[in-house]
């Protein structure tokens, strides 16, 4: 099965209008370091959540995704939000240098070449520009966590999920630092009854 068709099948399944998991918490932190006016990258962008939020707040919005579902389900509840496909083998359809900010909300993930992705991500941002991102926090105390729920260890590693990669904090910095980004913050949110422990990290293209 080609890569597109994998995901345009995933989303088949995924009923419109779901609330992002942790929505307050990855909002919260994204607004907090940008400003209107900025160009901002919305990597993995699915239904637009995200965007609409960010452009009703000032931002000028791309949004980018690798299934055409969401982005059709996206058009429909942002108006004017200019969107692409992109193919998670190919360099996205977009200028080098052309973005102060690209935020990519649990999608780092699901991704399957995350050296060819970082490596764009880098590209369209300008010097010094600023990625930010979420995914979910695999430190020992949740993993421990998983270990001693019944059935709990075998449900979140199940290998027919879409989840292929598995950070920790210092799992997630090293790669950051190893694509060329620097002053990396990275921290933990979640981990409390009902909210699934998640990393949130910004960090600097470097300018050279």
């Amino acid at each position: 099965m080609a890569p597109r068709e994998y995901h345009e099948r995933l989303w088949e399944g995924i009923p419109q209008g779901l609330v992002p998991e942790s929505l307050a918490e990855r909002l919260e932190f994204v607004l907090a370091h940008v400003a209107p006016g900025e160009r901002l990258l919305d990597v993995g962008c699915a239904e637009g959540v995200f965007a609409a939020a960010l452009v009703d707040r000032g931002l000028s919005v791309v949004g980018i995704d690798v299934a055409c579902e969401p982005l059709r389900r996206a058009r429909a509840a942002v108006e004017d939000l200019e969107l692409h496909v992109v193919d998670d083998r190919s360099p996205w359809p977009l200028q080098d240098a052309s973005f102060d900010v690209a935020w990519a909300g649990e999608v780092i993930e699901h991704v399957a070449d995350t050296a060819g992705w970082l490596s764009e991500i880098r590209r369209v941002l300008r010097p010094g520009g600023l990625l930010l991102l979420s995914t979910p926090n695999h430190g020992r105390l949740g993993v421990l966590g998983l270990a001693l729920r019944r059935g709990g260890f075998e449900a979140h590693f199940d290998p027919r999920a879409d989840h292929l990669r598995f950070y920790t904090r210092n799992t997630l910095r090293r790669l950051l630092v190893d694509f060329g980004f620097e002053q990396l913050l990275v921290s933990g949110a979640g981990g409390f009854p009902g909210a699934r422990p998640i990393l949130l990290a910004s960090a600097r293209r470097k300018r050279w």
